[in-house]
């Protein structure tokens, strides 16, 4: 069972402005907790009793947040305040605190709900090392509330992924929840760099693959979606 998850939070939340002049996105409240909080619930939830979270943008005040959580997680920061190395070398740099075992990597913007079963351990029933680096959990671009882009990506009916086409629409969008192999972690092309190169890498070899959420999905990237998503929570 995977017991350990990235949080990704060090972004600066300029979509998100002008709630984030003062506080950082993770932590703009949204159906009355935190972004942040929404993701860390599902984890905890989900059986995750270790998360690294990376900081840059107004840190102390996420660092100060994590240290207020009650429960039995373990929160490890990952210190990106000298500089912000995007997803990828997001990833790179905490690396030595996830781990050598898969790990869950979730963003601290986007709230899902779950579905019929419980996500997380939906993905990690279908999670399988030998003929996966990373698994992405992908919502039908139908359902991607709040969300305006034309899609992410094509899955085969053995849930491999290529990527959409220039000019064309795919039928998913990613949810920014993923189960990843600490062996993809590897050879980065510079510090700082997205988590599309790892993805490219196991695409080209066939081990990228992705499950259908079945539940409700939310894009938080902007102020006005909050109300959107709170009310459809009931909420508002």
């Amino acid at each position: 069972m995977i017991d350990t998850a990235m949080l990704m939070a060090a972004g600066l939340g300029k979509r998100m402005r002008p709630l984030t002049a003062t506080r950082p996105k993770p932590l703009v409240k949204v159906a009355g907790k935190p972004l942040m909080d929404h993701a860390l619930d599902r984890l905890e939830a989900g059986g995750i009793r270790k998360v690294v979270v990376n900081v840059h943008y107004l840190a102390d005040t996420v660092e100060a947040h994590l240290r207020a959580r009650k429960g039995d997680v373990e929160y490890l920061i990952s210190d990106e305040r000298g500089r912000l190395l995007e997803t990828g070398g997001g990833l790179m740099k905490a690396k030595p605190l996830l781990g050598d075992k898969p790990f869950l990597c979730a963003n601290s913007d986007n709230l899902w709900i779950d579905g019929p079963q419980e996500t997380l351990g939906a993905m990690q029933a279908i999670w399988d090392p030998a003929r996966m680096d990373a698994l992405l959990l992908l919502v039908p671009l139908a359902r991607a509330n709040c969300h305006g882009g034309p899609g992410d990506f094509h899955m085969d009916a053995t849930g491999r992924l290529t990527r959409r086409k220039p000019a064309h629409v795919a039928p998913f969008v990613f949810t920014g929840v993923q189960i990843m192999s600490p062996a993809l972690l590897a050879d980065p092309p510079s510090d700082v760099f997205s988590t599309n190169i790892f993805w490219n890498r196991a695409m080209e070899a066939g081990r990228l693959h992705g499950v259908s959420h079945q539940g409700l999905w939310f894009d938080v990237g902007t102020p006005r979606a909050i109300p959107i998503v709170e009310a459809m929570l009931g909420h508002g």
